[in-house]
């Protein structure tokens, strides 16, 4: 495992370099389940400075609409890839794309509801999240964020059980999700910045910094040369298979903003 270097390692020609910030959400933006005043400035700070903001997160569709319209972002891929969002102010219009057709959601959808007796049946102490009603591609499966925390050897069972019936399973620091299609985070990246941007995303790699916390964010630590992970990464390690390649000082949302501060400070 390549060694994972301190945010201070990030240099100031990097730093200078980036056009676009990504970032997943849970315990990334967020600490200890909240999204704090500072953590949210810094998305605005930004957007002020010139950077393009996009969240990339596990969280549902319901959720992204709100987000794009009101958040200080320039869209959000969401339910860990499976759609984008993206808000006209000036049209007052929302552009979306799912990766899936409407007859495709609409059969994946039946068998996941399926799937989701059998993982309450098996796992004990799991619950379906409480944004689940918000989906519109996955299941997301809970077992630390409104239900005590479970084992790994739980957790790891939830996602066995998602690949036993076909499925992706993804790990996040609250849920496992699981979806049937051949989507992740970085597929429908690549999808959005073609859309909405007009880029190729392999030619503007050092161009993009991307921020994370957990096994699902893999993809996206594995893919941009300036990845980071917030100080709370560190227990996921043994579960990641490319790490992120630094590491901010403080966790979840604290660690957003010392990211989101070294960038600012070279466009001053």
């Amino acid at each position: 495992m390549p060694a994972i270097q301190p945010l201070s390692a990030f240099t100031e020609g990097q730093r200078r370099a980036i056009r676009y910030v990504l970032t997943d959400i849970d315990d990334t933006l967020t600490s200890h389940g909240r999204l704090t005043a500072d953590a949210y400035a810094a998305l605005e700070r930004l957007q002020v400075a010139g950077f393009q903001v996009i969240p990339i997160t596990g969280r549902p569709a319901g959720w992204c609409d709100l987000i794009a319209r009101f958040w200080p972002v320039d869209g959000i891929v969401g339910e860990n890839g499976a759609l984008y969002m993206r808000y006209d102010r000036d049209a007052k219009v929302m552009r979306r794309r799912f990766f899936q057709s409407d007859a495709e959601r609409q059969a994946a959808r039946t068998k996941l509801a399926a799937l989701s007796e059998t993982i309450l049946r098996e796992v004990p102490g799991c619950a379906l999240a409480s944004d689940q009603q918000y989906r519109e591609c996955d299941l997301a499966v809970d077992f630390c964020e409104d239900v005590p925390p479970l084992p790994r050897e739980a957790v790891d069972k939830i996602v066995a059980l998602f690949e036993q019936a076909g499925a992706t399973a993804k790990v996040s620091s609250i849920h496992v999700n699981g979806w049937f299609g051949e989507w992740d985070k970085l597929s429908m990246t690549r999808v959005f910045f073609r859309d909405i941007f007009g880029e190729d995303l392999e030619t503007i790699r050092d161009s993009v910094v991307f921020a994370g916390d957990s096994p699902n964010d893999a993809p996206m630590f594995g893919y941009f040369p300036h990845s980071v992970g917030v100080a709370n990464v560190t227990p996921f390690l043994d579960r990641i298979a490319s790490p992120p390649a630094y590491v901010t000082p403080s966790e979840g949302g604290r660690g957003f903003v010392e990211l989101a501060d070294a960038l600012i400070a070279v466009r001053a």
